[in-house]
């Protein structure tokens, strides 16, 4: 049988009472008490039982963070992020998918509040006004979104564009595309109006080409639209499409980039072990994640979160995918 409260007590020299309070709260106990008291679980092996001391500090020791899709691989590393902090904090992450699901996404977050200590939501689908509701009622923190004054963690995606549009005026590109995302998605809003900023400002044309599913399929289905634009580079809204957009390029017998650069968005893994790897604007998706847990610590220990959020820088990554501009018209 493991270690019991009772042992520690035994071996710390105090109360169970004493150990149960150390180890929930050590406010309330002398910290040269606190610190033999740890000890004295540590070399016994004893963990505390969440349950019991979610009774005495009314917390569960858990966060619940819900995402949209954990089939695109931009999610995951937020996730792993999200979770090495928690664990680094004493907290486990409940995770939840909502299939790119609004509805979905709303009643999950009401039924796994009332299980967690804070929620997350990570690049959520609901309205603002659904999002500033919730936040209302629950500890609520936005990763990759921007709601009124919820604590959040955002991208430069603007910043990113700039970076993409400059990359792609120097290799002499002057008619490019932009494939958008789902309508209902702020950091696709957030990427368009970078990428229409960044490219009137660079005295270039950029050929709008609709809103297509985030995936795979999505790429394929805008690829035919994007060569019969005649623009010589495109941008993506994620990797997951501009992969899509690779793939009927080469059916097509257009080449990449001799035929047409394309670019992408978050640096999944998959987007280095293309052929040829995709150039990207890399999203810190991990640090995305563990910013996310700082948040919601302040907020749980009754600290202000800073109101305008925190937002991490992007990167270009040039790969194979973008190259000089030779092609003007199908």
């Amino acid at each position: 049988m493991g270690a019991t409260i009772r042992d520690v007590a035994r071996v710390a020299g105090v109360s169970p009472s004493t150990v149960s309070r150390a180890l929930a709260d050590s406010a309330l106990v002398n910290p040269a008490t606190v610190e033999r008291v740890r000890r004295a679980a540590a070399s016994l092996g004893y963990e505390p039982n969440p349950v019991a001391r979610g009774l005495i500090t009314g917390r569960t020791g858990n966060l619940g963070l819900i995402v949209p899709d954990l089939a695109n691989p931009f999610f995951p590393g937020v996730v792993k992020g999200m979770q090495a902090r928690a664990r680094e904090a004493g907290y486990a992450v409940f995770v939840a998918d909502t299939d790119e699901d609004a509805g979905l996404e709303a009643r999950l977050a009401r039924k796994l509040a009332k299980q967690v200590d804070a929620l997350v939501l990570c690049s959520p689908r609901l309205s603002d006004d659904e999002l500033l509701a919730l936040a209302a009622d629950v500890r609520l923190v936005l990763l990759h979104r921007r709601a009124g004054d919820v604590p959040a963690v955002t991208a430069d995606n603007a910043g990113g564009m700039r970076h993409a549009v400059t990359h792609l005026t120097a290799l002499g590109h002057r008619r490019i595309g932009l494939v958008a995302g789902p309508v209902s998605s702020w950091s696709n809003e957030e990427r368009v109006a970078g990428l229409r900023a960044a490219v009137a400002g660079a005295g270039a044309e950029l050929a709008e080409l609709g809103n297509y599913a985030p995936t795979f399929d999505g790429g394929i289905a805008a690829a035919d639209m994007v060569l019969a634009s005649g623009v010589s580079a495109v941008v993506a809204y994620n990797d997951v499409m501009a992969l899509g957009l690779m793939s009927r390029f080469a059916a097509r017998g257009v080449a990449v980039p001799a035929g047409i650069s394309v670019v992408g968005c978050d640096d999944i893994p998959q987007a280095a072990m293309s052929a040829p790897p995709l150039t990207t604007v890399a999203v810190p998706k991990e640090q995305i994640g563990r910013a996310g847990v700082d948040l919601v610590l302040r907020i749980v220990d009754g600290e202000d979160p800073p109101r305008s959020g925190r937002e991490l820088d992007t990167q270009l990554l040039v790969r194979g995918s973008t190259g000089p501009a030779v092609r003007t018209t199908d």
